[in-house]
């Protein structure tokens, strides 16, 4: 599997790219906090030399990681305090999400998990039973969303076998899968994965995650298309990254680009306060800026909403 050959080292990493030997220490540190992968799909779309490449910023480890920055914490969600069953959360009315693995892809430095606790939860599917269990007492759900981690670094049949089961459960009518995989290692799109998913009795969804138009080529573009031209409705979240999309340009890019690709843009997050993502943090009024921008430039399907997401809240929290 390409998986096998990310990059996970630091010194990899700034060899591969060709970066200034003044990014291997601090590298090396904050990869002993958060440990560094990044795929070969991925890092083939970045420009060798380039610092401020907005792909690399999103995966090499940097010092301001260690900093620690008032009103950033290990769980900003408060995801303890949503606990139903193990691996089983559920935060707002009618749907429930299931931590299928701490598995990734890849690691981005401002992964609003980086400190989860998953080896506490379910890894075989037997464990899952008290979860399943709980999902089938709530006769309120209509939807459950497998996450993670990222749900597609599990084998088809692994995903296959809990599908199974949440088809089982008459209340439920979609599946949501939340992955970054068809970003990032677009291979695992495959003629299989598709047909399981258009074949269930469960109507699909599948929420992508891109931050940016350089991520939307090549092998990417072809995999969002296969979902798409599959009937899945396909969606994006980004996360307003200083940096990496925190002008009107690089967000206008994304947008036209999923659009032209067939993906609904549904999301720019306000990132979530972290502990050890502080520094790629936007200003919310500079996120209400870039929204004005975009709804100036693009017809209105192309603008995601702003949202914020607080603990406890009925829904995500619109910031414009």
């Amino acid at each position: 599997m390409e998986l096998a050959g990310a990059v996970r080292d630091a010194d990899a990493l700034v060899d591969r790219l060709r970066l200034p030997d003044a990014f291997r220490e601090p590298a090396r540190r904050a990869a002993r906090l958060f440990p560094l992968l990044a795929p070969e799909s991925y890092l083939a779309r970045m420009t060798p030399g380039d610092v401020s490449d907005p792909l690399l910023r999103q995966v090499l480890p940097v010092d301001a990681e260690a900093e620690v920055v008032p009103g950033f914490t290990i769980d900003a969600l408060d995801e303890a305090e949503a606990h139903v069953a193990p691996g089983l959360l559920q935060k707002y009315a009618s749907r429930a999400l299931l931590i299928t693995t701490g598995a990734c892809a890849v690691h981005c430095r401002y992964c609003f998990r980086r400190h989860y606790p998953y080896a506490d939860e379910p890894r075989q599917l037997r464990d899952w039973e008290p979860a399943l269990a709980a999902l089938a007492a709530d006769a309120s759900l209509r939807e459950v969303l497998l996450s993670g981690g990222d749900p597609l670094t599990l084998t088809d049949a692994r995903l296959s076998a809990l599908v199974d089961r949440l088809e089982e459960i008459p209340h439920l009518m979609r599946l949501r899968i939340h992955t970054r995989l068809p970003i990032v290692l677009p291979s695992r799109v495959t003629d299989a994965f598709v047909e399981r998913l258009t074949s269930s009795r469960l109507t699909p969804v599948v929420v992508v995650h891109a931050n940016h138009p350089a991520e939307l080529v090549n092998d990417c573009a072809e995999a969002l298309r296969r979902l798409v031209r599959s009937g899945i409705t396909t969606l994006n979240q980004a996360v307003l990254l200083r940096g990496v999309n925190d002008r009107v340009d690089a967000l206008a890019g994304l947008s036209e680009r999923l659009i032209n690709l067939g993906v609904i843009p549904y999301y720019l997050h306000q990132l979530d306060r972290v502990q050890g993502t502080a520094h790629f943090e936007v200003p919310e009024e500079r996120g209400r800026e870039l929204i004005a921008a975009l709804r100036r430039r693009l017809p209105g399907y192309a603008v995601p909403q702003f949202v914020r997401e607080v603990p406890r809240a009925a829904h995500k929290v619109p910031l414009t």
